[in-house]
């Protein structure tokens, strides 16, 4: 009779412990990719869940869209297609960053130590543009006076080298001046030279014959 009962309970029992076991449904799934739009077209290929394929064109009528994975082309269902990775995918990607999240304490500490060694960088690159900065402000006023100076040299060059051709056309005409007076004085002396000779030619012509003409008038007079 107690084995009875104790069986009994047994049997009672089975499937609540059978229930304890927690199971879960894999979301491993495969797609085919055919060579057209519909089942009639031969597989090319088995795409596993997940997979990510590049969208070429859909077809609503026929319910296929034309993919691209890998170097291949070819047709699935478009029903079979999500706008999200697989929860497979999601999972893993939510444990990674669950993962990093757990180390993040020392590894935010490290970059944190890293920044700051960076901020103390950029101050000290900072504060060397700025003695730079100043320094080329500094030469670029410098050039800028340089440069007016030069400017202003250059304008009373200009000036200057007007008024020297002005200078020097006064000179040459004032030697034009002394040369033509030269040669109006040249040409008074020859000409006075020149009458004096013609006078002294006439005188020695005249003289002679007034004293014969007075010789004459002596002897008639005897």
């Amino acid at each position: 009779m107690k084995k009875s009962l104790l069986l009994l309970a047994l049997l009672l029992l089975f499937p609540l412990l059978v229930q304890a076991k927690t199971l879960y449904v894999t979301d491993t799934f495969q797609i085919t990719m055919r060579t057209g739009e519909s089942t009639s077209h031969r597989i090319m290929r088995m795409l596993n869940s997940g997979a990510a394929l590049d969208v070429l064109s859909t077809n609503p009528e026929s319910g296929y869209t034309k993919v691209r994975v890998g170097g291949s082309q070819g047709f699935v269902l478009t029903r079979q297609l999500m706008n999200e990775p697989s929860a497979r995918a999601q999972l893993g990607t939510l444990r990674k960053e669950i993962d990093e999240l757990k180390a993040a304490p020392g590894e935010l500490r490290s970059k944190l130590i890293d920044l700051q060694k960076n901020h103390r960088e950029l101050l000290s690159n900072h504060k060397s543009l700025q003695k730079v900065k100043d320094k080329q402000e500094q030469e670029l006023q410098s050039i800028q006076r340089t440069a007016s100076n030069a400017i202003r040299i250059s304008n009373e060059r200009n000036e200057l080298v007007k008024q020297v051709a002005a200078l020097t056309r006064e000179v040459e005409e004032l030697k034009q001046d002394n040369r033509d007076l030269s040669n109006e004085a040249t040409r008074d002396w020859f000409l006075i030279g020149a009458g004096v000779i013609i006078a002294g030619i006439l005188i020695g012509l005249i003289l002679p014959h007034l004293r014969f003409q007075r010789r004459r008038n002596s002897w008639g007079t005897l």
